[in-house]
């Protein structure tokens, strides 16, 4: 039976790929071939054209005539596998697109799924509960802040006429003192800070002659 039928192919199948690799290997065989006749047929059109008429021309003739048919044959076998390796690779590009499809698909399934069990998990009304909680602490912890910062026995208001009022008591208090000779501790033009101050490390103190030396 395998003589007559063959044996079952056991080998890996064909892929649209590979497919589209041997068909424009064929082409670009034909190509070659096509190249060729036309080499053959410029030649004979040169020599065509250098001869008179007679047998001699009309037997290259006919040789050109086949060669042309064989040209134009591989020129249709050509655009048919050209036309074969078109449609394969467009059936490739609709199996790519299709992969992709199907893997963006998988991918959204999954992450809905992943989604789903996550947000299922969260608790929408005891993340509120924690967000009034917070603002509470945050209210709570303004309070705090602004009562601890409160100022004890100073008066928040003072205007002008005040502070005016005040300097010119100031200012009368220190005319009396220094009518009265008080606060005032400066001799013979000797500042008050040099007058009877001797260091405890010092015995005797200083003549007061050289203290106004020094002074000067």
């Amino acid at each position: 039976m395998n003589r007559l039928f063959g044996a079952k192919n056991t080998g890996p199948k064909p892929t649209l790929n590979s497919a589209i690799s041997n068909v424009d290997t064929h082409v670009e065989s034909l190509d070659v071939k096509h190249a060729k006749l036309t080499a053959e047929l410029t030649t004979y059109q040169q020599r065509m054209s250098k001869m008179r008429d007679g047998p001699g021309k009309t037997a290259l003739k006919q040789k050109a005539l086949k060669i042309l048919q064989r040209r134009k044959m591989i020129e249709s076998q050509r655009d048919q596998l050209q036309q074969q390796s078109w449609n394969m690779e467009q059936a490739s590009m609709m199996t790519d697109n299709l992969k992709n499809v199907m893997t963006t698909v998988d991918v959204m399934k999954d992450t809905n799924k992943s989604l789903k069990k996550q947000y299922g998990k969260i608790d929408i009304d005891k993340i509120e509960r924690m967000q009034d909680e917070m603002q509470d602490l945050m209210e709570m912890g303004n309070d705090i802040q602004e009562s601890m910062s409160r100022s004890y026995d100073v008066p928040e208001d003072v205007d002008e006429a005040e502070l005016d009022a005040e300097l010119e008591a100031l200012g009368e208090e220190a005319d009396f003192e220094s009518s009265l000779g008080i606060g005032s501790k400066e001799q013979d033009g000797m500042p008050g800070f040099m007058v009877d101050e001797v260091p405890q490390f010092v015995d005797e103190p200083p003549e007061q002659g050289k203290v106004k030396e020094v002074a000067g």
